[in-house]
């Protein structure tokens, strides 16, 4: 796998290090963004109220975007902080476990009254535990174990989307299937149940391109950015597809290389 290379990082350095003294206030950018993207959530929470589903999916998408700029944008200025970090798992808990429950059950769960709110909190406590377990583990890591290259359960931005999907394939199609809240409410348990889970999913994050490959998959960014744009509920529902799909092979070859992984540990360890 491509590797940046020693120059790059000195350049991207020295960059770092300009920002820095050119912008004295640089510390507060990343938290601004990460405030930014909590309105974002909580505003979705209103147009769920009123019945715009539209303009809500919309605002949690807004907040996904703030909340992928914020740690880079802390990262880039050095301006990485504890407080930060306490903040966008706050935020994420708004922008990805209230906000989307509170849309799902506005919009269809709300006919099964009880049940319906039942699976709401459900999501709600399951993403806040997951956020909670994922503070402890990047604070006090186990010192043995390797980084692992996927995550542990669905993130919850993951799962906040997937549970949109019924509604996303219900502005494009009219089928009483897909507005069915009994759809919704078995994807939001399943969901629920994934994000506190200990199944292997892919994380992006660890995924590195072959120089010979960076023009493609640049191309291929820029062809999916102009989608979006144009078409943005098809393609934001094949990219969820997608990636539903992709859970259960993830699931399989990750698994596969854990145990690789532990039993050459334990052969070293005989050794």
């Amino acid at each position: 796998m491509a590797r940046i290379s020693g120059e790059s990082k000195a350049r991207l350095g020295r960059t770092a290090e300009a920002l820095k003294d050119d912008f004295p206030m640089r510390r507060y950018i990343p938290s601004g963004l990460t405030l930014l993207g909590l309105c974002c959530g909580a505003t979705s929470i209103r147009f769920a109220l009123m019945g715009y589903y539209k303009a809500a999916v919309i605002a949690i998408i807004c907040a996904a975007v703030f909340d992928l700029l914020d740690g880079r944008v802390a990262r880039l200025f050095g301006a990485a902080s504890a407080f930060g970090a306490q903040l966008d798992s706050l935020a994420d808990l708004v922008n990805f476990g209230i906000a989307p429950a509170i849309l799902v059950y506005s919009w269809s769960l709300s006919s099964l009254h009880g049940a319906g709110w039942a699976l709401t909190l459900a999501f709600c406590v399951c993403s806040a535990i997951r956020l909670a377990r994922f503070n402890v583990e990047s604070v006090d890591p186990d010192p043995e174990a390797p980084p692992e290259p996927y995550f542990r359960g669905v993130p919850t931005p993951a799962a906040a989307c997937l549970i949109l999907l019924p509604m996303l394939l219900a502005f494009q199609f009219s089928d009483q299937v897909l507005s069915s809240p009994f759809t919704s409410a078995a994807l939001i348990a399943l969901m629920s149940a994934l994000m506190v889970s200990r199944v292997p999913t892919l994380s992006l994050k660890h995924v590195h391109v072959l120089p010979q490959f960076r023009g493609l998959v640049i191309a291929a960014g820029v062809l999916m950015l102009a989608a979006a744009i144009i078409f943005p509920w098809s393609t934001l529902t094949g990219v969820l597809i997608i990636y539903l799909v992709s859970l259960p092979f993830a699931a399989t070859l990750f698994s596969e290389r854990g145990k690789a992984r532990r039993a050459a540990k334990r052969a070293a360890r005989g050794l």
